[in-house]
């Protein structure tokens, strides 16, 4: 399916837009998105929360099935993910995620995403698996 940055920017899920996701590339081998680490997404010691960092790979690996389903598919969701936290970036930086694919099927899809601060220091990975979804009928 082929949507445009600005598209996928402008009818981002809202948890992309609560966290202040923007998507800066898309395509089916590769997503980038950013988002800027604010203190109502951190936890204590005002770094990013996991939680905040597992959403943002979310958001990419899914972006980079929706946009890779085979023809004929109609959706996407997230059947299972994995993140290693490698470390916590502080309030008033930013995070960019780039989402890859390890494989793309006609029933899922599995895609890894770093996550990593403006001066390339790894931040976290996550692979997670993604369902093809497909009309009833």
């Amino acid at each position: 399916m082929t949507l445009t940055v600005e598209q996928l920017n402008e009818y981002a899920v809202p948890l992309a837009r609560t966290l202040g996701v923007v998507v800066v590339e898309a395509g089916p081998e590769r997503v980038v998105a950013e988002m800027e680490v604010r203190a109502d997404i951190c936890t204590l010691g005002d770094t990013l929360h996991g939680g905040a960092m597992m959403s943002l790979a979310d958001i990419a690996g899914a972006i980079g099935a929706f946009v890779s389903l085979p023809e004929g598919a109609v959706g996407t969701t997230t059947t299972e993910s994995k993140t290693n936290m490698i470390s916590s970036p502080p309030v008033g930086t930013k995070v960019i995620a780039t989402a890859t694919p390890i494989h793309k099927g006609s029933t899922s899809q599995v895609w890894q995403t770093r996550i990593e601060r403006e001066d390339g220091k790894l931040v976290s990975l996550t692979t997670q698996t993604q369902l093809n979804m497909w009309p009833r009928g």
